[in-house]
């Protein structure tokens, strides 16, 4: 075993009481007290994005409503921010991927250049492109959902169900609230489809 994993199983190790007593409804309350870069959302509504691999593949994000993704977008000229906070999200896969979550959780890079994987396997991490607009719409389509603004580049935390439940902005967040925010999320039930839902499939 690396000396990173190893790391991160003592951090989990060390964070185990408070993943075994997840606040669950109130996950989005307690991690935005503890962690001043997280923004909870809470939404069933996410702007339409469809999405084509490197390789080509067609994704769409309603065909991973049974994972945890974690969507980041790199626009043209983001730079710096865009590139320090890819390296941090590259370090909480790690943490994930050493944990029963990795089945669990997908993490898709929107535009530039994933930042590359150190194990050499990247199946639950993905560079993918916009299919019908630019990185810079889709970008400027899901800050929309933050109240903060858009000045420093966002991870968008998508729950089971399709559920826009927070961002994380910037870099400066703590590694191991987001993993640990992955994993409450991991033990929460779905949501229940509303009324609007039920009739947007029976129309389908």
């Amino acid at each position: 075993m690396r000396l990173p994993a190893l790391v991160t199983l003592l951090l989990l190790a060390g964070a185990a009481p408070a993943v075994a007593h997840h606040p669950g409804e109130r996950l989005d309350e307690v991690m935005a007290e503890k962690e001043p870069a997280f923004e909870p959302t809470d939404s069933r509504r996410m702007p339409p994005l469809a999405l084509t691999g490197a390789d080509g593949v067609d994704l769409d994000l309603s065909g991973l409503s049974d994972q945890i993704v974690v969507l980041s977008f790199q626009p043209e000229g983001c730079g710096t921010p865009c590139a320090d906070q890819q390296a941090l999200l590259q370090e909480v896969r790690e943490a994930v991927n050493v944990t029963p979550m990795r089945e669990m959780v997908q993490f898709l890079a929107v535009g530039g250049d994933a930042a590359p994987d150190p194990d050499g396997e990247a199946a639950n991490w993905r560079s993918v492109m916009p299919t019908d607009e630019t990185v810079e719409a889709a970008t400027g389509a899901f800050a929309a959902l933050s109240a903060r603004g858009a000045d420093a580049p966002m991870v968008h935390v998508i729950g089971r169900g399709r559920r826009h439940a927070g961002i994380f902005h910037g870099a400066e967040f703590r590694r191991i609230n987001l993993v640990l925010y992955i994993n409450g999320l991991t033990n929460a039930p779905p949501p229940e489809p509303g009324l609007l839902d039920r009739l947007f499939r029976a129309f389908r």
